[in-house]
Parts: C-alpha cells; structure tokens; sequence
C-alpha cells in the first residue's frame, strides 16, 4: 500500500462529474505487420495480460481516506478484471475521422469508476473512410486518471503496451504480482492521525527550502523590470467559464522537420516556443472570427517535468508548471514567435529560481482536507465565472517515440494526445511527438467551443504562416515534398498527417488567412450547416 502525493491526490479531489481528471490518447495501428495481417480483439487481451508485470499503474486501485481527513492510497486491486478495462465498439459507416474524434469525445466524457483500477481502453474498428489510414487498421482510445500518470510516466506506460519489434516473444520475467486486503476505516484514520502530528515538520522544511528561490527570482524580475501583470496575467476569454460535461476533440498532424525548420524565424528559440506560437495564431484566427480577441495576449500553462532518472517508471505526478505567454495580440506570425521566446525565457528563469521540485515538494505538504473542501467550493461556488484565472488554456508537449513501436503485432501509425478540463479551462491542447510527425490535438468543452473543425483549421492555418515564411529564409533548406516523402516510403503505409486531419496533405494547401471578418462568416455557415453533427458528439 503506497499513499498518493499532494499532486496526485489534488487531481482527485478535483473530480466532478464535469470534470473527469483523466488523460488520454487516441493511437491509430495499421495490422498488416502482425501475424496473417490482422488482430482480433481477443489477440489485444492476450497481448495485454503477457506484459501487465511491466506497469505498476495497471492492477492498482485507488482508497480514499473517510472524510478526505488525508490522501488517498494506492493498493493492488484483489478484484482486477482485465476484460472491464480493455472495450471494444466500432464506427458505423462511413467510418470517417470525424466520427472517430465523435466517438472517442463521448469515451472521454464519461468519468472512470474509482473503485477500481482508473484506467481503461477502448478498441474501436471501422475505420473505412479516413485517408491515409489501411485497410483493416483500428484506433484505440486511452483514458488513464491523472492522479496515477503524468506525461513522462504515461510514455511508460506507452511503452510497457507496446515492443520494438512486432513479433518480439512475451516478456521473460515471471509476473510476481499480489493483490492486497483493501484496509478498513479504522486502519486509514489511524494512519491520517500520524500523519497530522508529522506534517508541520515537513511544511516547514520545505518552506525553508523554497524560500532562496523565491527571493531570488523576485530579484530578478524586478532588475528586469518584468511586468508580471501585463505578461503573465491573463484576460478572460470565451473558454475560461465552467464546463458542461461533454467534450469535442480534433487536432492536426505536421512534420517534425517543419516544426524544427521555424526556428530560423527566432533565433534561439526551441521547438516549444513554436507550438506555443502556433497555437497562440489559431486563437488570434479562432478569436478574431468571433469578434471576441482580448486586447492582451492569453497565456498557457505549460507543465514541465521535473521526474529524475531513477523515477521514469514510478506512478503518480512529477510536474511543475510555466506560465507562458501566447502572442494572441499579434497578427504577424514572426513577431508573435519572438514574443513567445523572450518571454518563456524570462517565465522558465522564474520556474527555475524558485525550483520546479520545491513547487512539486510544496504541494505534497498542503493538508489533504483544506485541498479537497477547496476543490469542492471552487466548483459549487462558481468561482470559475468570476475570479479571474492565471491562464487562459493549458499546452502540454509530450515527446512520443522516436522509433515505430507496435502493440499486438500492429504497427502505431499515429498518435494524439487527449487532457483533461476543469472549471475556468475549457480548452487544452496536447502536443506530441513520433517518429517524423508531431501532432496538435486539443480537447475542449462542447459548449464553449461548438465548432472543432474551424479551430483546427486555424491551427493548421497558423501553422502554414510559420512554415512558409521559414521556406522563405535564405539559409534555411526547404522540407521535402510530400511528393517526395510519399516517393521515398512507397513501400508502406501513407504518412500520419493524413489520418490526424481526415485529409489529404494536399488539402493542407490552403489559400491565404481570410480576414476577421470574412472567417466569421465562414464559421457562422459551417456551424450552421453542421450543427445537427456537433450537438451530440
């Protein structure tokens, strides 16, 4: 038995029925690598249950504490049932992206049942008219609390479902897993009063700890005369209110050469940086169609990991976060990544004066009841409507494999990351990298985003401003072609990019960003013309 940490129980005190604290991801497999050239779902079960001893987050149940007097504890679930966790359903024809983003929102909505192991995967087939995608391939949709994974610890995760090969034999170790005696009340209000009487100490040690950071970075920002309520502050916008409990899902797929070609366009600036101001351009294009663009740039919570070595496979969150402004105030793509740059340096400086593990540590000391009645309150008060947030949306860039793996013999074509929303953030984004494709999916309230589609469009939009503009760099080599991608591996599967945006590369072409008003049209008609489609996703 292994009691959760302050983070890791925050994500369950803030469960709600609006708001599932679970992770995910949507992964496209192509089958024809695997034995005869397909997979049954009782292949998928059997490939699971050959490798559960390489992931501890697997057959572990979550305990609450009676009243929340203190956090939960994580303890080997004595009634594991692998066939609950693993589903499977398939698309009705015509078996297109956007009901697979349809269906994988309705999945995601629905919260995991917390007296058991929080996690479950869905197998979904029928994937029939979706370009790019081969024939016979099939999704799988992932849905892991968050108070058992972070990012670093779900690529473990990933990886403990999956091999290098696609007919590497079962594991070697024998799988030594016991299940333990669920404890009673007495037992977990006995262990909360110890540890009352020992959290003080702690709370002090850490506040000792923290303190030359702190001091440190509000030296300088103020040598640099940063201005904290102008840039890291952010407006009220459309997405920070509180949330319905159903979700819409999209995203694109872009090359990863093309992400790190944009560079050029900021010297200095990391690959970060240009998502960040990617997905700062597609609000400035979402916002401006709506006539609804703060005069001040929206912000992004950025988590940044701060999981040692020797921690890669333990369960549970090691995350600190930056803020970091978005350049939704700017129009022009180039200056919007610098003003992204100079200011994630001066936001990550501040993370690392203060410490990003000191942030972790204090959060573990905060007492288990104050975390779970504020929680609480801040959902049944309706704060999310009136106190202002620090950040308008989250972006979280979680780097996948660099080599193609596969689960059950099938090959991983593609994948997407999914987040989860809370009150006053209605709107998050996942970035995540495999192989040579990099992907922007974001999860949104259906209500305070009714319209998926067009905000992708933007993203992609965006996206093409950067890469065109960087084309345009004299020292910088232009990225191949897809017809010279798509010459150089005629031998397998179409790129991903195809499956993630339902479209072919060449559709990606678009004409030149439209103007404010003109986009709005745009939008005002397609929400028209597809609203039967959106109002039960």
């Amino acid at each position: 038995m292994r009691q959760l940490q302050g983070m890791d129980a925050s994500f369950v005190a803030m469960e709600t029925r609006n708001s599932p604290m679970h992770i995910g991801s949507i992964l496209v497999y192509n089958p024809e690598t695997a034995p005869g050239g397909f997979v049954r779902f009782k292949d998928i079960l059997a490939f699971f249950e050959s490798r559960m001893q390489l992931s501890r987050t697997i057959r572990q149940r979550l305990v609450r504490v009676p009243f929340d007097l203190d956090y939960p504890y994580w303890v080997e679930d004595p009634d594991f049932d692998l066939e609950y966790h693993v589903r499977h359903l398939a698309l009705p024809k015509p078996g297109d992206w956007r009901q697979l983003c349809i269906q994988a929102a309705r999945i995601f909505a629905r919260p995991l049942d917390l007296t058991r192991p929080p996690w479950e995967f869905t197998v979904i087939e029928g994937l029939e008219n979706i370009d790019g995608v081969s024939e016979g391939s099939f999704a799988m949709v992932t849905k892991v609390h968050h108070a058992a994974i972070d990012g670093m610890s779900g690529v473990d995760l990933l990886e403990a479902m999956h091999t290098l090969n696609p007919h590497d034999p079962p594991p070697n170790a024998p799988d030594e897993w016991q299940p333990e005696k669920i404890p009673n009340a007495a037992e977990l209000l006995g262990k909360s009063y110890f540890n009352a009487l020992t959290n003080p100490m702690k709370q002090l040690e850490v506040a000792a700890k923290a303190a030359p950071g702190i001091t440190t970075a509000l030296k300088g920002l103020v040598a640099k005369d940063f201005k904290v309520s102008g840039d890291l502050v952010a407006p009220r916008s459309r997405f920070n209110r509180k949330i319905s409990p159903h979700r819409v899902i999209e995203g694109i797929s872009v090359p990863l050469v093309d992400i790190k070609a944009i560079r050029a366009l900021s010297p200095g600036c990391k690959v970060n940086d240009v998502f960040l101001a990617i997905i700062g351009g597609a609000l400035n294009k979402y916002l401006t169609a709506k006539d609804d663009l703060p005069k001040t740039t929206l912000t992004a919570m950025a988590p940044i990991s701060v999981r040692d070595k020797d921690e890669k496979g333990d369960m549970g969150n090691q995350v600190a976060a930056m803020i970091a402004p978005l350049g939704t105030h700017l129009s022009d793509p180039v200056e919007r990544l610098g003003f992204v740059h100079k200011h994630t340096i001066n936001s990550k400086a501040m993370t690392d004066a203060v410490g990003a593990r000191n942030m972790t540590e204090i959060s573990k000391v905060s007492p288990a009841l104050f975390m779970s009645l504020g929680a609480r309150l801040y959902t049944q008060l309706g704060l999310a409507e009136r106190v202002k947030q620090p950040f308008s949306t989250v972006v979280t860039n979680v780097p996948g494999p660099p080599v193609p793996i596969y689960s059950s013999g099938a090959k991983l074509e593609s994948q997407m990351g999914l987040i989860c929303l809370t009150d006053g953030m209605g709107l998050g984004h996942t970035v995540q990298s495999y192989v040579d494709e990099a992907t922007i999916c974001f999860t949104a309230c259906r209500t305070l985003l009714p319209d998926p589609e067009f905000y992708a469009d933007c993203i992609r939009e965006s996206f093409e401003e950067l890469r065109n503009l960087a084309a345009a760099v004299p020292s910088q080599k232009p990225a191949p072609t897809t017809a010279a991608r798509s010459d150089s591996k005629n031998s397998g599967p179409a790129k991903p990019a195809t499956k993630i945006s339902g479209k072919t590369k060449s559709a990606t072409k678009r004409a030149p960003a439209k103007s404010g008003a003109s986009r709005k049209a745009a939008s005002t008609a397609k929400t028209k013309t597809k609203a039967e489609g959106r109002k039960k996703p």
